[in-house]
């Protein structure tokens, strides 16, 4: 990675656990609330936010999210959060259960951004920071240009 890379973007690449069990989650939202750190919350393909959430926003984040992967990821497990840290989580990945590809990595294309993530750093367009291949590029340009 660029020495040039942020903070945001080094924790992006960096090691995740996985937050496999419906009660790891639910810890997992605990520790956060009651973390003294500020958080971004950073909602993927959107404009990346300047400030950090206020207890009361991060807290309403979190209720909503939670009903959201509750009823769309319609599994006994959870596995679609990632923290980089349980205890005390700098960095979180949560993917939208609709549009899942092959988050775990077990597929031949390229894994989807997640859908949301929660940071102490300032997050970066990840969709700028991690543009598509060219070979993805031209295949777009191939379809259209018929």
């Amino acid at each position: 990675m660029s020495e040039l890379a942020s903070k945001y973007l080094e924790k992006y690449q960096g090691s995740f656990y996985g937050v496999l069990r419906w009660h790891q989650l639910d810890e997992l939202w605990q520790v956060i609330q009651e973390n003294q750190s500020s958080y971004f919350v950073y909602q993927v393909g959107e404009v990346p936010p300047q400030t950090t959430c206020s207890p009361d926003q991060l807290h309403s984040f979190i209720n909503n999210i939670n009903v959201l992967l509750r009823e769309e990821h319609k599994e006994k497990y959870c596995g679609i959060v990632y923290a980089d840290d349980k205890k005390q989580p700098s960095f979180i990945k949560i993917y939208d259960p609709n549009n899942l590809g092959s988050s775990c990595g077990s597929g031949l294309g390229p894994k989807p951004f997640p859908g949301w993530t929660i940071s102490i750093d300032k997050p970066e367009d990840l969709k700028i920071a991690f543009p598509a291949p060219q070979n993805r590029k031209r295949w777009w340009k191939k379809i259209f240009s018929s």
